[in-house]
């Protein structure tokens, strides 16, 4: 039998193992690959000898030799935003079940970012990718997509003319939901704040809260939407500029969790301003998306929330099905939200 030391010259192969085990080839590949066929004896003596080995299955020759990588690449807006935390975690959680790794990059919310990492990715030859898009042009993808790369999709959808699978949740009608809600509350003046209005999400969401609107018969006032990226500065400005006009909102609607804890800090700050602040106890608040410490705030934050596991995961589970050979049309997939009533949306109207 051959020694440790004779193996250590190189990596063990599978005919050190067979060699060690005193067994062929085929027997040790049934063994490795889990099939039938060898008796229990047989394959112990096999898995000991892979131990004195410390032989490793050469997964990458494996893969490649059926034409694939093993593994996927995932691109999303920003790693640090605990939404996009969710989904990519879901998403790695589906590649280990399928032996894939994942590849995972930040757009930062611009076009060409997402495009370069896309593009970086395929020349690594993964074998598909998930994507949260940044922009609305992907006439880029096309040539990779005839080249045999699978894509899905993920919270928002391709740009026109690419036919692809996508998952998303809904924005309109969670939307519609939480401004419903505060009116059934008895509010008539609610504020919109949400995020860049060139992004799809939140053009969806705004949608939304002029259907509640419409459908409760009250005006829409341009004056209490603002839309923006989610800095401080900028919703404090805004809200100040809200609560400064002669009939101001008794609510608000928040387009994201970011948007929703920089209003609460705006709105806390103007409180500490003196006589005639608003405070977060005298405004009812109903923000899109749940965030880490809501249920904890005074009041605590009523939030509508989505699923970013649920949308990760059926994202990859889909990119998945496609890799094992199913090419039946391009799917569109929309997953619910729900209400957290928690205290903050059920204030009534304060003046």
């Amino acid at each position: 039998m051959r020694t440790v030391a004779e193996t250590r010259r190189g990596r063990p192969t599978m005919n050190d193992v067979a060699a060690t085990a005193g067994v062929a080839l085929k027997t040790v590949s049934r063994v490795v690959n889990d099939e039938p066929g060898v008796n229990a004896a047989t394959a112990e003596r096999v898995r000991r000898a892979i131990e004195l080995l410390g032989y490793r299955r050469n997964d990458g020759a494996r893969v490649l030799r059926r034409g694939r990588t093993a593994s996927i690449g995932l691109i999303i807006e920003d790693v640090a935003d605990p939404f996009y935390s969710g989904l990519s975690r879901a998403v790695e959680d589906v590649a280990i079940r399928n032996g894939s790794l994942v590849f995972t990059g930040s757009s930062g919310e611009d076009p060409e970012r997402e495009r370069e990492l896309v593009l970086a990715f395929c020349a690594r030859r993964v074998d598909g990718l998930v994507i949260v898009p940044a922009g609305s042009d992907h006439g880029y993808l096309a040539p990779e997509l005839s080249a045999g790369i699978r894509a899905v999709f993920a919270d928002r959808p391709a740009g026109p003319g690419l036919d692809v699978d996508t998952v998303l949740c809904d924005n309109a009608g969670g939307t519609r939901t939480g401004v419903a809600h505060l009116i059934a509350h008895g509010h008539r003046r609610i504020g919109f704040l949400g995020d860049s209005a060139r992004i799809f999400t939140a053009g969806e969401r705004l949608r939304g809260y002029r259907e509640a609107l419409r459908t409760a018969g009250l005006p829409y006032d341009g004056s209490l939407v603002t839309m923006g990226a989610p800095e401080q500065r900028r919703i404090h400005a805004d809200l100040e500029r809200m609560m400064e006009q002669g009939d101001p909102p008794t609510a608000l609607f928040t387009g994201n969790g970011r948007t929703t804890v920089a209003a609460l800090r705006a709105l806390e700050a103007l409180r500490a301003q003196g006589p005639g602040g608003t405070s977060p106890s005298h405004i009812a608040i109903v923000g899109f998306d749940d965030f880490e410490l809501a249920d904890f705030l005074t009041p605590s934050v009523t939030v509508i929330a989505q699923d970013p596991a649920g949308l990760g995961r059926t994202a990859a589970e889909l990119l998945f099905r496609r890799l094992a050979g199913d090419n039946g049309p391009a799917e569109r997939v929309q997953l619910p939200t729900r209400l957290i009533p928690r205290g903050s949306g059920e204030l009534p109207p304060h003046r």
